[in-house]
């Protein structure tokens, strides 16, 4: 997995669903301004294929 992914799914566990979802906001944040990080990730053709169809 490419490292914002990975930022993103820490093995973590989080004191309470607030702090998870500020870490959440955070990190989809982060995928915002890095497109071409999230492009690399996700933009595999058959993920796009499976779309288009």
């Amino acid at each position: 997995m490419g490292r914002i992914a990975g930022k993103m799914l820490l093995e973590a566990v989080f004191d309470s669903l607030d702090i998870l979802e500020s870490h959440l906001e955070v990190s989809l944040r982060e995928m915002k301004l890095n497109q071409k990080q999230v492009h690399s990730i996700v933009a595999w053709p058959w993920i796009i294929n499976s779309l288009l169809n």
